[in-house]
C-alpha cells in the first residue's frame, strides 16, 4: 500500500501552508503548550494524541471557548466509554454560533438557495434576532434544559434558527428531513418523546412540490408528548388547526438570553441509518461538539469569516449539523434545498458557482455521477472561489480523484481535494481534510488531530500498510455520552466496544500506511473473506463502477451451510446497457486483474435497483440476510430504506433460489 502511489496528486503551495490555520495553531500551540514546532503536522498529531488533555485546552484557548464557568480539568475519567470532559465547566454552544454578530453584524451568516430562487442572505444580526424571539416563545411554551424538540424540516433558514433556539435554552434538538415517511419518523421521535415539534406543509424536489400535510397529522396524532406544533409554510399553505405560526414565534425584537448548562449537557439526538431495529438514538454533548467542530472546520477545513461553506445534505444526515457549525468558525453557511440533480447533474456545481462557494462538500457518488455524466465542472461554471472540494458518504474512488484534480487543472485551478471519513456516531471526522499536507489519489490525507485512529488485527496488535479494523484508542469530546432509551449503556456499549474493551471499534477496515495517510475499504460487518482473503466492498464497486455499463452495483458475501461461500454480484444497469455474456465476461475480468482472483464474483445479476438507507448508504447486510432466508420484516427496519419494493426484488430472488 505505502509504494502504490508514490508521487502526490496535489501538493499545497508554500503560501497556502503558510497562511493555513493549522499553521498558525501549531506556531502558537508551540509556544504556549509545549507543542513540537518542527516536523509538520505528523509531529502535531503525535503531541494531540500523546498530550491529550494539553492539546484540547489548547483548541479552547486558541477558539476563545467562552467557559462561564471555569473547568477543573480538561479530562475528569478518560475511560471509554464515559469519559468526563471538561468536569465543572459551562457554557453555550448558540452563544458561539452567533458570536460573529459581534463583529460582522450585516454580513451574511446564511445563504439559502432552493430550485426556485437565486441564493438570500440572512445576515449575522437578523440571524441573532430571530433565535432570541423563538427562544423566549419556547422558554413561554415551558421548554426547560433537557426538553427534546423536534424539528421535521428541510435544509433551510428556519431549521437553523430552530436548532440555535433550542440550543440557547438548553434544548435538546432532533431533526428529519421531509423526505422521510411517517413510519421513519416516528421510529426516531417517538423514542426521545418531543415537546415540540416544528413542521413544514410541504418541500420542493426535482422540479415538483411535495405536500406533507398528511404526514404532519399523522406525526402529531402519534406524538403523544408534543405541548406545541409549529407551521413553516413553505408551500404557502394556511396553518392547520391548533398549531402556532412560525412568523408569530420570530418576530419580536428579542436579545437571546443563552442558558449557561454543563459541558456534558445534551446538545442534540442524531440517528444511525438503523436498518435493523430501531435506529440508534445517539446523544451528543454542547460543550464536547463545541470544540470536536471548532477543530474540525476552524483547523481540519480551514475555515474562516472570509469562507463560504457548502455542503449537499439534508436535516435526516450528520452533515447538516456539521454544515450549521460553520457558524462557529464566522463563516457564511449555504443552505441547499432542492435535488442534487435538478435540472440536470451539474446542479450542485451551479450551487457552488452561485453562492461563491469556498469549500464545497458533497458526496463520492455525486462526483462519480459527473464524471459518468461527462460534466464539465471547472469549465461550464465559475468555481473560482472553489478551493476545495470535500466528499464523504463513501470512499471516493481513484478515478473520482484523478477526475477533480484534471477538471480543475485544466483550467488552471489549484484544487484541494479532501477525502473525509466519520460517522454520525461522532458527528465528526476520524481521518480527512490536513490543509497543510499532500493528496495522494484514493487516500485520505491523514487521522485528525486528538483522535488516535489506529488499524487493528483481531487480537488487538496495530497494523501498517495492511487492512485492520478502525479503532481509536482515546476518547474524544464528540463520542456520545448515552443513547437515548439506553439506561444500563448496555446498547452503547455492544456497539463500540465488545470487540476491544475501552477501545472505540467503529466497524470500517482500513489502512494506515507507513507514509500516515488512510485508506477506508468499506464496513467491516459485510466484508468479504473468501478463503481467508478479506476484501472490503467498496474495492469490488470501484473496480466495476468504471465500467460505463453499470450503474450501480451490490456485493454480498454469504456463508453456506456446507462450509461454501457463494458470491454474488448485483448490478444497476445504465440506460441502454445490457447484461449479456460479453459483458458478464468484462466484470469478471476487470475484478481479476484489478483486485484478485479469489474476488471474482460466483453470479453476475442484473437488478432493478441498489436500496440505500435513508441518508444513502448501500444495504449490504439486510440484502445479505434476505439472501440467508430471513423474512422482509426481520431482516431491515423498513422505515429506514429508501425504497421497500426494491427489496421485495431480493426478498423474492432469495425464495426462488430457495
Amino acid at each position: 500500500m505505502s509504494s502504490a502511489n508514490p508521487s502526490p496528486l496535489w501538493q499545497p503551495a508554500p503560501e497556502r501552508i503558510a497562511q493555513a490555520q493549522m499553521t498558525r495553531f501549531q506556531t502558537w500551540a508551540a509556544e504556549h503548550h509545549g507543542a513540537p514546532a518542527e516536523g509538520g503536522y505528523a509531529a502535531l498529531h503525535r503531541w494531540s494524541v500523546e498530550e491529550l488533555d494539553t492539546f484540547w485546552q489548547a483548541v479552547t484557548e486558541w477558539f476563545d471557548v467562552r467557559f462561564s464557568t471555569p473547568y477543573a480539568r480538561v479530562l475528569g475519567d478518560r475511560s471509554m466509554p464515559g469519559a468526563q470532559w471538561f468536569p465543572g465547566a459551562t457554557l453555550n454552544y448558540a452563544e458561539h454560533a452567533l458570536r460573529a454578530t459581534e463583529t460582522r453584524p450585516d454580513a451574511p451568516a446564511l445563504l439559502y438557495v432552493d430550485e426556485t430562487h437565486e441564493p438570500r442572505p440572512v445576515s449575522w444580526s437578523e440571524l441573532r434576532r430571530q433565535v432570541g424571539s423563538l427562544a423566549a416563545e419556547l422558554r413561554t411554551l415551558g421548554v426547560r434544559p433537557g426538553d427534546r424538540v423536534s424539528g421535521y424540516l428541510p435544509n433551510v433558514p428556519q431549521a437553523v434558527v430552530a436548532l440555535l433556539a433550542t440550543a440557547a435554552v438548553g434544548g435538546v434538538w432532533t431533526s428529519c428531513a421531509p423526505d422521510f415517511g411517517a413510519r421513519s419518523v416516528l421510529d426516531r421521535f417517538q423514542q426521545v418523546e418531543p415537546v415540540v415539534l416544528f413542521t413544514v406543509d410541504g418541500y420542493r424536489y426535482g422540479g415538483k412540490e411535495h405536500d406533507r400535510r398528511d404526514t404532519v397529522a399523522e406525526l402529531r396524532r402519534e406524538l403523544p408528548t408534543l405541548r406545541a406544533v409549529v407551521h413553516v409554510p413553505l408551500l404557502g399553505t394556511e396553518a392547520p388547526e391548533g398549531a402556532l405560526e412560525w412568523s408569530a414565534l420570530t418576530s419580536a425584537d428579542t436579545e437571546p438570553v443563552f442558558e449557561e448548562v454543563p459541558f456534558d449537557h445534551p446538545l442534540w439526538v442524531l440517528y444511525s441509518s438503523g436498518t435493523t431495529g430501531l435506529p440508534k438514538a445517539i446523544v451528543q454533548s454542547q460543550g464536547g461538539i463545541l470544540v470536536e467542530h471548532l477543530k474540525q472546520l476552524g483547523l481540519h477545513c480551514d475555515l474562516g469569516p472570509e469562507d463560504r461553506f457548502f455542503w449537499y445534505t439534508s436535516t435526516g444526515w450528520m452533515m447538516w449539523n456539521f454544515l450549521v457549525s460553520g457558524l462557529l468558525t464566522g463563516t457564511t453557511i449555504v443552505l441547499y434545498d432542492g435535488s442534487p440533480g435538478h435540472p440536470d447533474t451539474g446542479a450542485q456545481w451551479r450551487i457552488a458557482e452561485r453562492t461563491g462557494a469556498t469549500l464545497f462538500g458533497t458526496s463520492a457518488a455525486y462526483v462519480m455521477a459527473c464524471r459518468k455524466a461527462g460534466v464539465h465542472p471547472s469549465r461550464d461554471f465559475d468555481l473560482s472561489r472553489v478551493q476545495c472540494v470535500a466528499t464523504t458518504g463513501s470512499p471516493l474512488p481513484p478515478d473520482g480523484f484523478r477526475w477533480l484534480h484534471d477538471e480543475f487543472a485544466a483550467s488552471g485551478a489549484d484544487l484541494w481535494i479532501a477525502s473525509v471519513s466519520g460517522g454520525t456516531d461522532v458527528c465528526s471526522c476520524f481521518a480527512g481534510a490536513v490543509p497543510t499536507l499532500p493528496v495522494y489519489i484514493g487516500e485520505l490525507q491523514a487521522p485528525c488531530l486528538g483522535t488516535d485512529l489506529q488499524s487493528w488485527d483481531p487480537s488487538g496488535k496495530p497494523l501498517t500498510d495492511e487492512v485492520g479494523e478502525l479503532v481509536v484508542t482515546n476518547p474524544m469530546p464528540s463520542m456520545p455520552i448515552h443513547f437515548w432509551n439506553d439506561p444500563d449503556g448496555s446498547r452503547y456499549h455492544d456497539s463500540y466496544f465488545d470487540m476491544y474493551p475501552g477501545v472505540w471499534r467503529h466497524g470500517d477496515w482500513i489502512t494506515v500506511t507507513s507514509r500516515g495517510s488512510v485508506v477506508i475499504h468499506g464496513r467491516s460487518d459485510s466484508t468479504l473473506n473468501r478463503q481467508g482473503v478479506r476484501m472490503g466492498s467498496a474495492d469490488i464497486y470501484e473496480a466495476v463502477e468504471r465500467l460505463p455499463e453499470i450503474r450501480e452495483s451490490l456485493v454480498i458475501g454469504i456463508e453456506q451451510p456446507d462450509g461454501g461461500y457463494w458470491m454474488p454480484l448485483f448490478v444497476h444497469l445504465a440506460p441502454g446497457a445490457v447484461l449479456d455474456d460479453a459483458l458478464r465476461a468484462r466484470i469478471k475480468q476487470t475484478i481479476r486483474e484489478q483486485l484478485s482472483p479469489r474476488h471474482v464474483p460466483d453470479e453476475v445479476i442484473e437488478v432493478p435497483g441498489v436500496p440505500h438507507t435513508l441518508t444513502g448508504k448501500r444495504i449490504e447486510v439486510p440484502v445479505k440476510r434476505l439472501l440467508q432466508g430471513a423474512p422482509l420484516e426481520k431482516a431491515v427496519n423498513l422505515g429506514s430504506v429508501d425504497s421497500v419494493e426494491l427489496l421485495r426484488f431480493y426478498e423474492n430472488l432469495a425464495r426462488e433460489r430457495a
